[in-house]
Protein backbone atom coordinates (compact mmCIF):
# COMPACT_ATOMS: atom_id res chain seq x y z
CA UNK A 1 0.00 0.00 0.00
CA UNK A 2 1.11 3.05 -0.82
CA UNK A 3 0.97 6.01 1.82
CA UNK A 4 0.56 9.56 0.71
CA UNK A 5 0.20 12.41 3.10
CA UNK A 6 -2.25 15.30 2.29
CA UNK A 7 0.57 18.65 2.52
CA UNK A 8 -1.93 20.32 4.61
CA UNK A 9 -0.84 22.11 7.75
CA UNK A 10 -3.01 20.32 10.39
CA UNK A 11 -0.08 17.81 12.12
CA UNK A 12 -3.17 15.61 13.69
CA UNK A 13 -4.76 13.56 11.48
CA UNK A 14 -6.91 10.53 10.73
CA UNK A 15 -5.47 7.76 8.92
CA UNK A 16 -7.86 7.07 5.50
CA UNK A 17 -8.35 3.68 4.34
CA UNK A 18 -10.25 2.35 1.00
CA UNK A 19 -13.47 2.23 3.11
CA UNK A 20 -13.96 5.91 2.99
CA UNK A 21 -13.13 6.17 -0.83
CA UNK A 22 -14.89 5.83 -3.83
CA UNK A 23 -12.64 4.11 -6.22
CA UNK A 24 -13.13 3.59 -10.04
CA UNK A 25 -13.62 0.00 -11.18
CA UNK A 26 -15.38 -0.56 -7.51
CA UNK A 27 -17.44 2.58 -6.65
CA UNK A 28 -18.66 5.43 -9.16
CA UNK A 29 -19.48 7.99 -7.06
CA UNK A 30 -21.58 11.42 -7.96
CA UNK A 31 -22.74 10.31 -11.53
CA UNK A 32 -24.60 12.83 -13.69
CA UNK A 33 -27.45 13.94 -12.50
CA UNK A 34 -28.30 17.23 -14.60
CA UNK A 35 -29.57 17.27 -18.01
CA UNK A 36 -26.74 17.05 -20.71
CA UNK A 37 -25.20 14.19 -22.91
CA UNK A 38 -26.62 10.84 -23.69
CA UNK A 39 -23.35 9.34 -23.19
CA UNK A 40 -23.17 5.45 -22.42
CA UNK A 41 -21.20 4.29 -19.22
CA UNK A 42 -19.24 2.83 -21.66
CA UNK A 43 -17.68 5.89 -23.12
CA UNK A 44 -18.39 9.05 -20.58
CA UNK A 45 -15.66 11.31 -19.48
CA UNK A 46 -13.87 9.53 -16.02
CA UNK A 47 -13.45 12.63 -13.56
CA UNK A 48 -11.54 12.10 -10.53
CA UNK A 49 -11.93 14.55 -8.01
CA UNK A 50 -10.40 15.09 -4.53
CA UNK A 51 -13.24 15.18 -2.85
CA UNK A 52 -16.79 14.56 -2.89
CA UNK A 53 -17.22 18.27 -2.82
CA UNK A 54 -15.48 18.58 -6.39
CA UNK A 55 -17.41 15.65 -7.12
CA UNK A 56 -20.48 16.89 -6.81
CA UNK A 57 -19.83 20.05 -9.02
CA UNK A 58 -18.16 17.82 -11.72
CA UNK A 59 -21.57 15.98 -11.75
CA UNK A 60 -23.74 18.69 -11.92
CA UNK A 61 -21.84 20.21 -15.18
CA UNK A 62 -20.78 17.11 -17.00
CA UNK A 63 -24.13 15.18 -16.21
CA UNK A 64 -24.66 11.85 -18.06
CA UNK A 65 -21.83 12.48 -20.15
CA UNK A 66 -19.34 11.69 -17.08
CA UNK A 67 -18.22 9.12 -14.23
CA UNK A 68 -16.98 10.42 -11.54
CA UNK A 69 -14.90 9.00 -8.33
CA UNK A 70 -14.18 10.97 -5.42
CA UNK A 71 -10.99 10.38 -3.57
CA UNK A 72 -12.28 10.79 -0.18
CA UNK A 73 -16.26 11.25 0.28
CA UNK A 74 -17.21 11.10 3.70
CA UNK A 75 -18.30 13.32 5.84
CA UNK A 76 -17.12 11.44 8.69
CA UNK A 77 -13.68 11.67 7.97
CA UNK A 78 -10.97 14.02 8.44
CA UNK A 79 -9.41 14.69 5.15
CA UNK A 80 -6.27 16.09 5.97
CA UNK A 81 -4.43 12.54 6.02
CA UNK A 82 -4.54 9.83 3.11
CA UNK A 83 -3.58 6.57 2.42
CA UNK A 84 -3.96 5.20 -0.75
CA UNK A 85 -3.25 1.76 -2.51
CA UNK A 86 -2.82 0.95 -6.52
CA UNK A 87 -6.65 1.24 -6.90
CA UNK A 88 -6.71 4.67 -6.41
CA UNK A 89 -3.59 5.37 -8.35
CA UNK A 90 -5.14 3.36 -11.23
CA UNK A 91 -8.11 6.00 -10.83
CA UNK A 92 -6.17 8.92 -11.48
CA UNK A 93 -4.17 6.82 -14.12
CA UNK A 94 -7.81 6.52 -16.33
CA UNK A 95 -8.54 10.01 -15.47
CA UNK A 96 -10.03 12.35 -18.14
CA UNK A 97 -9.59 15.29 -15.54
CA UNK A 98 -8.69 15.53 -12.59
CA UNK A 99 -9.61 18.12 -9.86
CA UNK A 100 -7.87 19.36 -6.87
CA UNK A 101 -7.98 22.11 -4.42
CA UNK A 102 -4.63 22.98 -4.25
CA UNK A 103 -3.01 25.36 -1.85
CA UNK A 104 -1.23 22.58 -0.07
CA UNK A 105 -4.63 21.27 1.26
CA UNK A 106 -4.13 17.80 -0.97
CA UNK A 107 -0.25 17.73 -1.96
CA UNK A 108 -0.84 13.90 -2.63
CA UNK A 109 -2.69 14.49 -5.30
CA UNK A 110 0.00 16.34 -7.25
CA UNK A 111 2.39 12.76 -6.43
CA UNK A 112 -0.76 10.55 -7.14
CA UNK A 113 -0.55 12.07 -10.60
CA UNK A 114 3.10 12.07 -11.23
CA UNK A 115 3.20 8.65 -10.37
CA UNK A 116 0.31 7.59 -13.13
CA UNK A 117 2.43 9.92 -15.37
CA UNK A 118 -1.09 11.16 -16.30
CA UNK A 119 -1.59 13.87 -19.26
CA UNK A 120 -5.09 14.56 -18.35
CA UNK A 121 -5.97 18.18 -17.53
CA UNK A 122 -5.44 18.96 -13.97
CA UNK A 123 -7.99 21.62 -12.60
CA UNK A 124 -6.46 23.32 -9.52
CA UNK A 125 -9.35 24.94 -7.42
CA UNK A 126 -7.19 27.64 -5.48
CA UNK A 127 -5.48 28.48 -9.08
CA UNK A 128 -8.59 28.85 -10.46
CA UNK A 129 -9.90 30.85 -7.67
CA UNK A 130 -7.15 33.91 -7.61
CA UNK A 131 -7.87 34.43 -4.35
CA UNK A 132 -4.34 33.33 -3.24
CA UNK A 133 -2.79 35.28 -6.18
CA UNK A 134 -4.91 38.34 -5.32
CA UNK A 135 -3.59 37.88 -1.54
CA UNK A 136 0.23 38.33 -3.06
CA UNK A 137 -0.48 41.32 -5.27
CA UNK A 138 -2.33 43.34 -2.60
CA UNK A 139 -0.33 42.32 0.31
CA UNK A 140 -3.28 41.49 2.05
CA UNK A 141 -3.96 38.26 4.45
CA UNK A 142 -6.55 36.14 5.41
CA UNK A 143 -7.45 37.35 8.95
CA UNK A 144 -7.11 33.85 10.93
CA UNK A 145 -3.77 32.60 8.81
CA UNK A 146 -1.04 34.45 10.14
CA UNK A 147 0.69 35.25 7.01
CA UNK A 148 -1.02 32.13 5.73
CA UNK A 149 -3.55 31.39 2.76
CA UNK A 150 -6.73 30.19 3.43
CA UNK A 151 -6.59 26.74 0.79
CA UNK A 152 -10.62 26.10 1.69
CA UNK A 153 -11.86 27.48 -1.19
CA UNK A 154 -14.73 25.65 -1.53
CA UNK A 155 -16.77 27.78 1.08
CA UNK A 156 -16.09 30.91 -1.45
CA UNK A 157 -18.98 30.66 -3.54
CA UNK A 158 -17.62 33.06 -6.25
CA UNK A 159 -14.52 31.13 -6.67
CA UNK A 160 -16.90 27.95 -6.70
CA UNK A 161 -18.58 29.59 -9.93
CA UNK A 162 -14.93 29.77 -11.59
CA UNK A 163 -14.73 26.01 -11.42
CA UNK A 164 -17.81 24.89 -12.60
CA UNK A 165 -16.70 27.06 -15.59
CA UNK A 166 -13.51 25.47 -15.80
CA UNK A 167 -14.88 22.11 -15.54
CA UNK A 168 -17.62 23.17 -18.62
CA UNK A 169 -14.46 24.23 -20.70
CA UNK A 170 -12.24 21.74 -19.57
CA UNK A 171 -14.84 18.78 -20.98
CA UNK A 172 -16.06 20.80 -23.79
CA UNK A 173 -12.47 20.53 -25.20
CA UNK A 174 -12.70 16.61 -24.79
CA UNK A 175 -16.09 16.70 -25.84
CA UNK A 176 -16.71 19.72 -28.48
CA UNK A 177 -20.20 18.21 -29.36
CA UNK A 178 -21.03 18.58 -26.02
CA UNK A 179 -19.52 21.67 -25.67
CA UNK A 180 -22.60 24.16 -25.45
CA UNK A 181 -24.37 21.40 -22.83
CA UNK A 182 -21.87 21.56 -20.22
CA UNK A 183 -21.61 25.28 -20.44
CA UNK A 184 -25.31 25.43 -20.25
CA UNK A 185 -25.13 22.68 -17.09
CA UNK A 186 -22.16 25.39 -15.21
CA UNK A 187 -24.59 28.09 -16.17
CA UNK A 188 -27.40 26.39 -14.40
CA UNK A 189 -25.57 25.57 -11.47
CA UNK A 190 -24.18 29.03 -11.43
CA UNK A 191 -27.27 30.70 -11.45
CA UNK A 192 -28.49 28.37 -8.27
CA UNK A 193 -24.97 29.75 -6.45
CA UNK A 194 -26.47 33.27 -7.04
CA UNK A 195 -29.37 32.41 -5.00
CA UNK A 196 -27.33 31.38 -2.18
CA UNK A 197 -24.52 34.50 -2.66
CA UNK A 198 -27.95 36.54 -1.99
CA UNK A 199 -28.55 35.06 1.04
CA UNK A 200 -25.08 35.67 2.40
CA UNK A 201 -25.13 39.54 0.99
CA UNK A 202 -28.53 40.04 2.77
CA UNK A 203 -27.22 38.23 5.54
CA UNK A 204 -24.64 41.08 5.89
CA UNK A 205 -27.07 43.56 6.00
CA UNK A 206 -28.19 42.62 8.97
CA UNK A 207 -25.54 41.21 11.02
CA UNK A 208 -21.99 42.96 9.34
CA UNK A 209 -19.31 43.41 11.85
CA UNK A 210 -20.99 40.85 14.35
CA UNK A 211 -18.17 38.70 16.58
CA UNK A 212 -18.04 34.66 16.19
CA UNK A 213 -15.18 32.58 17.30
CA UNK A 214 -14.11 29.40 15.36
CA UNK A 215 -11.79 26.17 15.83
CA UNK A 216 -10.02 26.39 12.35
CA UNK A 217 -10.48 28.43 9.24
CA UNK A 218 -12.65 26.09 7.48
CA UNK A 219 -15.48 28.48 7.31
CA UNK A 220 -14.32 31.49 7.54
CA UNK A 221 -14.89 33.02 4.02
CA UNK A 222 -18.49 31.88 4.41
CA UNK A 223 -18.62 34.00 7.97
CA UNK A 224 -16.37 37.10 6.04
CA UNK A 225 -18.90 37.10 3.35
CA UNK A 226 -21.65 37.79 5.74
CA UNK A 227 -19.07 40.44 7.17
CA UNK A 228 -18.58 38.43 10.43
CA UNK A 229 -15.79 39.11 12.16
CA UNK A 230 -13.12 35.86 13.86
CA UNK A 231 -12.51 36.89 17.34
CA UNK A 232 -10.79 33.42 18.35
CA UNK A 233 -7.57 34.42 19.47
CA UNK A 234 -4.90 33.93 16.88
CA UNK A 235 -2.64 31.56 19.22
CA UNK A 236 -5.92 28.99 19.14
CA UNK A 237 -6.61 28.78 15.77
CA UNK A 238 -2.98 28.66 14.65
CA UNK A 239 -2.56 25.59 17.14
CA UNK A 240 -5.40 23.88 15.84
CA UNK A 241 -4.39 24.28 11.86
CA UNK A 242 -0.90 23.40 12.68
CA UNK A 243 -2.23 20.25 14.55
CA UNK A 244 0.29 21.55 18.17
CA UNK A 245 -0.49 21.45 21.48
CA UNK A 246 -2.89 24.68 22.89
CA UNK A 247 -0.83 26.12 25.92
CA UNK A 248 -3.02 26.02 28.82
CA UNK A 249 -3.07 30.08 28.87
CA UNK A 250 -4.13 29.89 25.38
CA UNK A 251 -6.73 27.61 25.97
CA UNK A 252 -7.61 29.57 28.76
CA UNK A 253 -7.83 33.35 27.03
CA UNK A 254 -10.17 31.47 24.23
CA UNK A 255 -12.52 29.75 26.61
CA UNK A 256 -13.26 33.19 28.36
CA UNK A 257 -14.40 34.95 25.05
CA UNK A 258 -17.49 33.21 25.19
CA UNK A 259 -19.02 35.16 28.14
CA UNK A 260 -18.18 38.54 27.15
CA UNK A 261 -21.36 38.75 24.65
CA UNK A 262 -18.63 39.87 21.76
CA UNK A 263 -19.30 36.28 20.53
CA UNK A 264 -22.58 35.75 18.80
CA UNK A 265 -21.82 31.85 17.57
CA UNK A 266 -19.12 29.22 17.49
CA UNK A 267 -18.80 27.81 13.92
CA UNK A 268 -16.13 24.76 14.60
CA UNK A 269 -15.13 21.98 12.33
CA UNK A 270 -16.89 18.51 13.19
CA UNK A 271 -14.60 16.42 11.06
CA UNK A 272 -11.33 17.41 13.37
CA UNK A 273 -11.81 17.85 16.85
CA UNK A 274 -9.74 17.21 19.58
CA UNK A 275 -10.47 17.78 23.89
CA UNK A 276 -9.27 21.70 23.52
CA UNK A 277 -12.21 22.07 20.50
CA UNK A 278 -14.75 19.92 22.37
CA UNK A 279 -13.84 22.06 25.45
CA UNK A 280 -14.79 25.14 23.30
CA UNK A 281 -17.77 23.39 22.37
CA UNK A 282 -18.68 23.00 25.68
CA UNK A 283 -17.65 26.18 27.35
CA UNK A 284 -19.97 27.57 24.16
CA UNK A 285 -22.66 26.05 25.06
CA UNK A 286 -22.50 26.29 29.00
CA UNK A 287 -22.34 30.68 28.31
CA UNK A 288 -25.21 30.34 25.73
CA UNK A 289 -23.63 31.20 22.84
CA UNK A 290 -25.05 29.53 19.62
CA UNK A 291 -23.07 26.74 18.31
CA UNK A 292 -23.04 25.47 14.56
CA UNK A 293 -21.10 22.81 13.23
CA UNK A 294 -19.40 22.63 9.32
CA UNK A 295 -17.39 20.00 7.21
CA UNK A 296 -14.69 19.56 4.76
CA UNK A 297 -16.76 17.24 2.59
CA UNK A 298 -20.56 17.03 1.49
CA UNK A 299 -22.51 15.26 4.22
CA UNK A 300 -24.08 12.06 2.87
CA UNK A 301 -27.11 12.53 0.46
CA UNK A 302 -26.56 16.72 -0.26
CA UNK A 303 -25.80 18.18 -3.13
CA UNK A 304 -22.99 20.78 -2.84
CA UNK A 305 -25.91 24.23 -3.36
CA UNK A 306 -27.93 22.68 -0.88
CA UNK A 307 -25.42 22.55 1.21
CA UNK A 308 -24.16 25.79 1.50
CA UNK A 309 -27.58 26.79 1.21
CA UNK A 310 -27.80 24.82 4.81
CA UNK A 311 -24.67 26.45 6.31
CA UNK A 312 -25.65 29.74 5.35
CA UNK A 313 -29.34 29.46 7.12
CA UNK A 314 -27.55 28.01 10.04
CA UNK A 315 -25.37 30.20 10.41
CA UNK A 316 -27.81 33.15 10.23
CA UNK A 317 -30.42 31.13 12.84
CA UNK A 318 -27.51 30.96 15.20
CA UNK A 319 -26.87 34.47 15.19
CA UNK A 320 -30.95 35.33 15.56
Amino acid sequence: MMAWNVGHKRGRALALGTAGMCVLGLTACGGGSSSGGTASSQDALNVVAVTNVYGDIAAQVGGDAVKVTSIISSASQDPHSFEADTRTQLAVSKADLVIENGGHYDDFMDQLIEAAKSDAPVINAVEVSGLESAEETTGTQDEHAHGEFNEHVWYDLESVQKVADRIAADLGQARPDQAATFTANAKAFNTQLDAVIKLEDDAKTKYDGQGVAITEPVPLYLLEHIGLVNKTPEAFSEAVEEGNDIPIKVLDETLKIFSGGEVKAFVYNEQTTSAETEKLLAQAKTDGVPTVGVTETLPEGEDYVGWMTANVEAVTSALG
